[in-house]
């Protein structure tokens, strides 16, 4: 009886660690994309603002 429950237990386990491997595999992705978005956006308001500057 005892060797069932592990064994639905480990399986369960094993369900919950490949759900939060994915969460955050997700959120590394998310966090990436907002960075180099806010980079870009950053890197265009200096080259606006060097070019006006320069006028």
């Amino acid at each position: 009886m005892r060797g069932v429950f592990m064994k639905k237990c480990n399986k369960f386990s094993i369900l919950i660690a490949i759900a939060a491997t994915a969460a955050t595999i997700a959120a590394a992705v998310a966090t990436a994309i907002v960075y180099f978005e806010k980079k870009r956006k950053d890197e265009e308001e200096l080259e606006k603002y060097l070019d006006y500057s320069i006028i």
